[in-house]
């Protein structure tokens, strides 16, 4: 699809858009973010800024990077971070939502529809909703907001890779590749670590002791 086509896709709905999208649900390591935004005024000019705009999945990190500060400037936006204990008492899935209800709800405008990247709706969220699988390479405010947190996540991570340079979180993202897994079996856990998403792992490590440096 066309950036055009992404805006068509969210002008069909003849409501303002708040379009909402999370970064950083699978790996085992670091926080989940979240962003919301809201495109108050879309030009030909800042169509053509968004030429690339797209699911960021499908951007590489650099074509990422190049439009960030555009959807920052021309959108009304949030991006929330719910960090590693609260995912631990709270599961993935509801922190993803949690972060999409307080990013979304702080950019609240009147009369919106919030599409929801996915197939879940927000819980305990007050305002007019609709869920869009694979919203994030159809919805012009989805992909903007799936670029916003996957971004700030990136970027969120490779500080913390300075801080624990031997899990390679730079280049997995936290992810369990198996360099990564190699890491944990010989330096323990961090507490950016998800100890939740590793109970399989260390199942079949026994003798393993889970160790927080």
């Amino acid at each position: 699809m066309t950036v055009q086509d992404l805006f068509e896709f969210d002008k069909q709905f003849d409501k303002k858009i708040i379009g909402t999208d999370e970064a950083g649900r699978g790996p085992a390591a670091g926080g989940v973010f979240a962003a919301a935004v809201y495109f108050p005024e879309i030009t030909g000019g800042l169509i053509k800024d968004l030429e690339i705009l797209n699911d960021s999945k499908k951007l590489s990190a650099k074509k990422r990077e190049a439009i960030y500060d555009t959807i920052l400037a021309s959108t009304v936006n949030k991006i929330v971070c719910i960090e590693v204990d609260e995912i631990e008492k709270i599961n993935i899935l509801n922190s993803s939502l949690k972060a999409m209800n307080i990013a979304c709800t702080s950019i609240m405008q009147e009369d919106a529809l919030t599409l929801v990247d996915g197939n879940k709706l927000i819980r305990n969220y007050n305002y007019p909703q609709k869920f869009i699988i694979k919203g994030d390479s159809k919805s012009a405010s989805i992909a903007a907001a799936s670029i916003l947190a996957k971004v700030t996540r990136d970027r969120y991570m490779l500080k913390l890779h300075e801080e624990f340079p031997m899990y390679n979180w730079a280049k997995n993202a936290g992810y369990l590749t198996k360099e990564h897994l190699n890491a944990i079996d010989k330096y323990g856990l961090t507490q950016y670590h998800r100890p939740s998403f590793l109970r399989k792992h260390f199942g079949l490590v026994e003798t393993k002791q889970l160790s927080l440096l």
